[in-house]
């Protein structure tokens, strides 16, 4: 590994640990030469993936294309860098567990909807504007619907009843 600020080709490991979904591993390392710290990131290289897409072509899967996606999705949007590597990696590790050699695009496009739903529901129409292909205003206005149902659903008693002043909460429905 050489350091990424003296480009000198020999460090020693500091640290060793297993990130979060445990298919990676974090090292910390310190630079023989300058004495500089940094990290690197190890991961398994897993049996490609060929993706098959809607129109029957095929393509390997590419993890890269998958997180230009998820990040045009969240620009502007208050998500860290490591949340859309997570959300990335989760995606990336349910097509291994779930699918052998071939994974359709469909399925792709939904299990990061899934959790782009889970994570920002601005992100989530983003990207749900490009994966699902509207045909018309009133696809997408249903699909604003169904989120919004959700979101509710999913808001806690408190917060939902009162409207931040003790008072009953009023929904606008016009």
């Amino acid at each position: 590994m050489r350091c990424p600020h003296c480009n000198h080709p020999e460090d020693h490991v500091i640290d060793s640990r297993p990130v979060e979904t445990g298919n990676f591993i974090r090292r910390r390392r310190e630079c023989l030469s300058c004495e500089k710290r940094f990290t690197t990131y190890e991961r398994l290289e897993a049996m490609p993936f060929v993706v098959l897409k809607s129109d029957n072509r095929r393509e390997p899967f590419n993890r890269e294309k998958l997180r230009e996606g998820v990040l045009r999705a969240c620009k502007k949007r208050d998500i860290s860098a490591a949340q859309i590597e997570r959300l990335v990696t989760e995606v990336e590790a349910s097509i291994q567990e779930n699918y052998v050699m071939e994974v359709p695009s469909r399925a792709v496009g939904s299990l990061a909807l899934s959790k782009l739903r889970e994570l920002d529901p601005v992100a989530y129409i983003r990207f749900a504007s490009v994966y699902k292909q509207f045909a018309d205003i009133e696809s997408f206005l249903g699909e604003l619907r169904e989120l919004k149902e959700g979101l509710q659903k999913n808001s806690s008693p408190t917060n939902s009843s009162t409207n931040g002043n003790g008072g009953p909460h009023k929904e606008n429905h016009g």
